[in-house]
C-alpha cells in the first residue's frame, strides 16, 4: 500500500447521472473509461474499494414521468436500473485491467452475485472492486441509505460521495452566486439546517456509527486519489 493514502477500505457512491455525463440520460462511455483510469490507479495501489450506483439516468422512480404508478413497483424498476448501470462499470473496469465482482440485492444469478457481507469484504481484501447493485433490496430505500447501510457494514475509513458539485453549500450554488462552501461540516448541521448531502436516514446512520464522508466533484480529473491522500477535496462530513 503507497503510504500517500490516508483512506485504505472506501466506499464510493456514484449518482447514475454522474455516469451520463454531458449526455444527460443514458450512459456515457467516456465518463465510464476515464472513471476506470482513475480507480485503476488507486486500486492497483492497493485500496480496497466497494462501490454504490444509483440508476437515475435510467430511471427516476420519483420523478413526474411515473405519476400514477404504485411506488414500491417504481422502486423496484430503479432498482433494477442499478444492475445495468453496475454491469456497464463491470465491463468498462475489467477491461482496464481492475477485477470486479456485481453484487446484487435482488437475486440474478445469471449476472452478479447475491449480496454477502463476507463475501464482499474478501473480494476487497483480494483487490477486486466490489460493485454493490439493486440498493438493499427493499423499496423506499434510496441508494443513499444503501451507501450509508453498506459502509457501515464493511466497515470502510469513509465514504465518499461523488457528485457534479465541489461540496456542501449553505445553499444552491447554481441559484445563489453568495452561497458558502464548507470545507468541514458535521452530520448534526448537516441534519438541523436541512442541507441536501444525503437524505436522513443515511446521514443519521453515517452519523451513528461514526462513519466520515467526503462529499467532491467526480468531473475533475484525478479527484478520487486526491480525496484518498486526505488533500482538501470537497466538503468533509464527520
Amino acid at each position: 500500500m503507497a503510504e500517500e493514502y490516508r483512506y485504505k477500505r472506501v466506499l464510493l457512491k456514484l449518482s447514475g447521472e454522474a455516469l451520463a455525463g454531458d449526455l444527460g440520460y443514458g450512459i456515457d462511455p467516456k465518463v465510464v473509461d476515464s472513471l476506470a483510469d482513475e480507480i485503476a490507479d488507486v486500486v492497483h495501489d492497493g485500496v480496497q474499494l466497494a462501490i454504490v450506483v444509483g440508476g437515475g439516468n435510467i430511471f427516476r422512480g420519483v420523478s413526474g414521468a411515473t405519476d400514477g404508478m404504485d411506488r414500491a413497483q417504481a422502486d423496484y424498476i430503479g432498482m433494477l436500473a442499478t444492475v445495468m448501470n453496475a454491469l456497464a462499470l463491470q465491463d468498462a473496469f475489467e477491461r482496464h485491467g481492475i477485477f470486479s465482482r456485481v453484487q446484487s440485492a435482488i437475486n440474478m444469478q445469471e449476472v452478479s452475485e447475491p449480496y454477502i457481507r463476507r463475501r464482499a469484504i474478501r473480494h476487497m481484501e483480494k483487490g477486486r472492486v466490489v460493485i454493490l447493485a439493486a440498493g438493499t433490496g427493499n423499496p423506499y430505500f434510496t441508494t443513499d441509505t444503501t451507501a450509508a447501510l453498506r459502509a457501515c457494514e464493511l466497515d470502510v475509513d469513509v465514504l465518499m460521495k461523488a457528485t457534479k458539485v465541489d461540496g456542501v453549500y449553505d445553499s444552491d450554488p447554481v441559484k445563489n452566486p453568495d452561497a458558502k462552501r464548507y470545507d468541514r461540516i458535521s452530520y448534526m448541521e448537516v441534519l438541523s439546517q436541512g442541507l441536501n448531502v444525503m437524505d436522513s436516514t443515511a446521514t443519521s446512520l453515517c452519523m451513528d456509527n461514526k462513519v466520515p464522508m467526503i462529499v467532491f466533484d467526480l468531473t475533475v480529473q484525478g479527484n478520487i486519489a486526491r480525496a484518498l491522500k486526505g488533500e482538501d477535496v470537497g466538503t468533509t462530513v464527520e
